[in-house]
């Protein structure tokens, strides 16, 4: 259990150096695999653990330093499409557990959570899809918690697309313009520390704000 931990640790922290093995390693076949990763990152709710925003920036980078082996424009248009088909599957898996998980002769899980549910997405739903595609975890739950709440499909998929294209275009683009400056590469794990820490900010922000109303 410690030794996965620490794995996964090692991955988060250094995605850079794991991403450019794996381009020397696989060569073409790095786009699958980052499309992989950002598909089960989104699309399974199981998958939290996955990188993401440090992913599309070293992912960002690596195009900038290997342009010859790996190009920006089809980078940006297989995360997006991974990105938005991953909460979408998401929200669906969603939708069809809700009401099994939350119906009346169910003993963990009250109805009237999911009816809680529902009435949350009715008021936030589209605010609360983008805001979450930028802060680990809660973007892999967002989706399914939509599913869950019976989101109308097509609101969901509005505000999916729209957060799929805003994530994967200003996450990837940074790494790009940015991921070659030599002290980002030598100190990669305190950019994605960094990037974390910015990551949880609307979320903060969200949650001062509803208690100034509240009080």
């Amino acid at each position: 259990m410690i030794e996965s931990l620490r794995t996964v640790i090692d991955l988060f922290l250094h995605v850079d150096e794991h991403l450019q093995a794996l381009l020397e390693a696989w060569g073409p076949w790095t786009y699958a695999v980052l499309f992989a990763i950002i598909l089960c990152e989104t699309g399974l709710v199981v998958m939290p653990f996955l990188p993401g925003d440090s992913l599309l920036f070293a992912a960002g980078a690596i195009a900038a330093l290997y342009p010859d082996q790996i190009g920006i424009l089809p980078l940006l248009v297989l995360l997006s499409v991974a990105a938005i088909l991953g909460d979408s599957i998401n929200y669906l898996v969603g939708r069809w557990i809700g009401p099994r998980a939350f119906s009346p002769e169910a003993r963990f899980f009250r109805h009237e959570y999911l009816e809680r549910t529902q009435a949350f997405y009715e008021r936030h739903g589209g605010k609360t899809i983008v805001l979450a595609r930028f802060v680990p975890i809660v973007r892999t739950f967002a989706p399914f918690v939509a599913g869950i709440g019976r989101m109308d499909y097509r609101v969901f998929l509005w505000f999916n697309v729209a957060g799929g294209l805003l994530w994967v275009l200003s996450c990837t683009l940074a790494g790009y313009c940015f991921g070659t400056i030599g002290f980002i590469r030598e100190h990669f794990e305190l950019v994605v520390l960094g990037i974390v820490a910015v990551s949880v900010l609307p979320i903060a922000w969200e949650w001062y704000a509803s208690r100034r109303r509240a009080g």
